[in-house]
């Protein structure tokens, strides 16, 4: 490849993969969905439960089964998804007709009432919805519709059965879909509370043929909590999808992205793709390209397939590592797992770089590049962070500067220099770590808990790159932290 096609390569792939890989309330775009064969599951109607870390895919699907086109478009793996009736019953963009928002939950709460009323209140909203009544006025509160629903459990359990007859006599389901849970709460009691009762009410639907609860979880939220405690929970958790993306997924993905560029991008992309695996695309489906079965399969094909793009090794031989496997491994946290949105984060930002930096270099993406793509969405997941949990970025920044693995002593010494003896003297503002009544080893583990800090087996405390890059400690021969804003 000359340096001027490369060039071009580098541009049809800035172009290809979005700049910003979370929705932020805009719909997926159907040429940009690829479903790794895990996710089929989790599509399923009669699975109610999804768990799964951050930018793994859950608000993505949500926002994608409320969609007719992309629901039409994957009825050929979940024949079920055309014909269903959806509406949220929860999720980022505050809809208070459909739901009350995280102040309205907030202050129900306040006043005394329970998180299992107010999502009962919810699925009657949206039982109303598919029947077709009149059930409530458009200036009706969600403290009038909770306490109105609370008084009268009888009218509720006709109003679903009439639901469920409606969508039988048509042919149809309905869906309801629950995300961003974490937004009903700052403290995790509550948050159990929020979480049990919501599961209590979507058990509740399983008896209605027609009716289906969808609720997206954090794994924070379910996983060594109390919020199965209740009786007959086995039928969620036994049904329950855990979303996770195995390195053939994420390079799966890359590459449904690349071959459906708009324009002279996607011509270019899949000109390349096809003269690496010596083989032609099938023609477009309503305008959107699908990588073929064999590509979206670990094996010589894919590795070839990146190695087209970023050479086979992150250096002049494979001492300094494979690619393939490389910027996977250096974007897992430390249970080894990557999200699609650090990955196509990566592989954007050094294709921005070798652009800029090295324009006649063999490959489209130098390995230089690579190494600054995987900083660039560390910071990115350092920002997510924060967003989650305010308290990690406080605690992690006093140990910018340190070398992992270390000592647990060294990070202790760094935490009792900048806030004392006692973890508890430190403000942590929303879902504070759960174990900090055990000192600043409680603390760890539940940084440990959240993927950020692992133990080794000589009892070490190390970082995956994911987030050591970011919060700006070093490792030797790794890649390098960011360079930290000393005025902030």
């Amino acid at each position: 490849m000359n340096s001027v096609s490369t060039q071009d390569v580098r541009r049809a792939i800035i172009a290809a993969l979005p700049a910003d890989t979370s929705l932020q309330d805009r719909a997926p775009e159907p040429r940009h969905v690829y479903v790794p064969p895990s996710h089929i599951k989790a599509l399923r109607l009669e699975n109610d439960l999804v768990i799964g870390g951050r930018g793994v895919g859950k608000t993505f699907w949500g926002a994608a089964l409320r969609e007719a086109a992309i629901r039409r478009m994957l009825g050929e793996s979940v024949p079920d998804l055309p014909e269903i009736k959806v509406q949220s019953g929860f999720g980022e963009q505050p809809e208070v007709a459909l739901y009350p928002d995280a102040e309205i939950f907030s202050n129900l709460i306040a006043e005394r009432f329970e998180p299992f009323h107010v999502w009962r209140a919810v699925v009657w909203r949206w039982a109303s919805t598919i029947v077709g009544a009149d059930y409530h006025s458009a200036a009706e509160t969600w403290k009038q519709i909770v306490t109105r629903v609370t008084a009268d459990p009888e009218s509720f359990a006709r109003l679903l059965e009439r639901a469920n007859h409606t969508l039988l006599e048509s042919g149809r389901h309905g869906l309801i879909i629950f995300d961003a849970l974490d937004r009903t709460s700052s403290d995790w009691t509550t948050m159990d509370t929020i979480v049990r009762d919501l599961l209590r009410v979507a058990l509740a639907l399983k008896p209605f043929s027609r009716l289906h609860a969808k609720v997206f979880l954090r794994e924070d939220q379910f996983y060594n909590r109390l919020v199965t405690n209740f009786p007959d929970s086995s039928k969620l958790q036994s049904s329950r999808v855990e979303l996770t993306w195995a390195p053939h997924d994420l390079h799966g993905l890359l590459w449904q992205y690349l071959l459906n560029a708009e324009i002279q991008h996607g011509d270019l992309l899949r000109k390349l793709y096809q003269n690496t695996a010596y083989s032609s695309l099938a023609p477009p489906v309503d305008g959107i390209w699908q990588l073929p079965e064999k590509a979206k399969r670990e094996g010589a094909l894919q590795e070839g397939l990146f190695a087209a793009l970023a050479g086979a090794f992150m250096g002049k031989d494979r001492r300094r590592g494979v690619t393939y496997t490389w910027v996977v491994g250096h974007l897992a946290d430390a249970r080894r797992r990557t999200s699609p949105r650090s990955f196509i984060a990566a592989i954007r930002a050094a294709a921005v770089d070798s652009l800029d930096r090295y324009p006649d270099h063999l490959y489209p993406l130098h390995y230089e590049s690579i190494k600054r793509g995987v900083q660039a969405a560390s910071a990115i997941r350092v920002s997510e962070m924060a967003e989650d949990y305010p308290w990690v970025k406080g605690l992690l920044d006093p140990l910018s500067g340190l070398n992992v693995p270390c000592e647990a002593d060294f990070i202790d010494e760094r935490w009792h220099s900048r806030f004392g003896e006692s973890p508890k003297l430190y403000e942590y503002g929303k879902l504070p770590p759960e174990h900090v009544g055990d000192g600043w080893e409680g603390v760890r583990r539940d940084l440990i808990t959240l993927g950020i800090f692992e133990t080794m087996k000589d009892g070490r405390i190390n970082m995956p790159d994911l987030y050591r890059v970011g919060f700006g400690l070093g490792r030797r021969g790794g890649v390098k932290p960011m360079a930290r804003d000393t005025a902030s």
